[in-house]
């Protein structure tokens, strides 16, 4: 039997580490880094995407980075600092229409709505004339722009003829419980919240969008990322749109699942399951086109209504806001 000459062994041994090393390179995961509010409902989806390793089935190692607010978020986005958030196609397009390659992949249709307590004599907009509304946000509020847009129609000015008070979803939520708001309009979760809770929709963003021209349920928020991006890393950006894909199956038919997120959701029980059922209206089923020609429609009503303090200088949906993988 023939001996090979210790050198030999060593560089076969060597090549053989090298060759071994390249071979788990090239099918290593591919990261991508989420900006994400870290108490905000994004985070239930991500949780499940980890829990269940379904970044890794699609190739990617999702890394969460947890953020204060929404306009940090916005910030590390533009920094570079991760590659990923979640936002909507208003301010895709604004920046768009400033020259950044932002583009926008439908996460999330849920919205907010206008809520009243259980028995309240207000059962309708007109019926909100001189009362006290809290809106959460500001006075550019997307979906308090739309509700207004609406009541317009209806030769109502909510904003005129009631005394609005702005603020944190929290704290609204809070007066609201108190008796000290007539109706409050609010994210959705928080709705889904105050539901559970002696209060039910007087009319959803949704509905007012619909009233208002959209064809069917418009996709609020999405995943916002370069382009460039994107382009330069397309096993990625499908590998995460694949995973979301699948959580959200997941968390659409799984009731087991809502009760593993619990603890995550701070909920449970009839809370628990309202916030199930309102999440799962919000999942997109929708095709891209049609996302986009509804969006369309509602950027030019909110550019009416908001001006350019809402939408800068573009008075269109900006070219290219929604995503098309190349």
């Amino acid at each position: 039997m023939a001996k090979w000459p210790p050198s030999f062994l060593v560089c076969l041994l060597l090549m053989f580490i090298v060759g071994s090393v390249f071979a788990v390179e090239s099918h290593a995961a591919e990261t991508v880094r989420v900006g994400v509010l870290k108490f905000g409902t994004v985070n239930w989806e991500l949780d499940t995407i980890k829990h269940h390793k379904l970044d890794g089935k699609y190739g990617v190692n999702v890394d969460v980075h947890f953020f204060a607010s929404e306009d940090a978020t916005n910030v590390a986005m533009m920094a570079g600092d991760v590659d990923i958030i979640v936002s909507d196609w208003l301010w895709v397009s604004r920046q768009r229409a400033s020259g950044e390659d932002l583009a926008f992949a439908p996460y999330s249709s849920s919205v907010g709505s206008l809520m009243v307590r259980d028995g309240s004599p207000i059962k309708s907009l007109a019926d909100l004339k001189d009362k006290k509304i809290g809106v959460a946000g500001g006075p550019l509020d997307k979906s308090w722009l739309l509700i207004q847009g609406l009541a317009k129609r209806q030769s109502l000015d909510l904003a005129g003829q009631n005394t609005i008070v702005y603020g944190a979803p929290p704290l609204l939520t809070e007066k609201a419980q108190q008796n000290e708001l007539d109706a409050i309009l609010t994210f959705w979760n928080f709705c889904a919240r105050l539901e559970a809770n002696g209060f039910h929709r007087l009319i959803s963003t949704s509905d007012a969008a619909k009233s208002l021209g959209a064809t069917g349920t418009v996709s609020a928020l999405g995943y916002i990322f370069h382009g460039n991006w994107a382009n330069a890393h397309p096993k990625a950006i499908a590998g995460f749109i694949s995973a979301s894909r699948d959580a959200k199956a997941l968390l659409g038919n799984s009731d087991v699942e809502w009760q593993r997120l619990a603890p995550v959701i701070k909920a449970e029980g009839h809370e628990l399951e309202i916030l199930r059922d309102r999440y799962r209206e919000g999942i997109p089923a929708r095709p891209v086109n049609d996302e986009q020609a509804d969006a369309e429609k509602l950027y030019a009503v909110l550019a009416e209504l908001g001006g350019p303090r809402l939408v800068g200088s573009a008075i269109v949906l900006a070219e290219g806001t929604f995503w098309r993988a190349q």
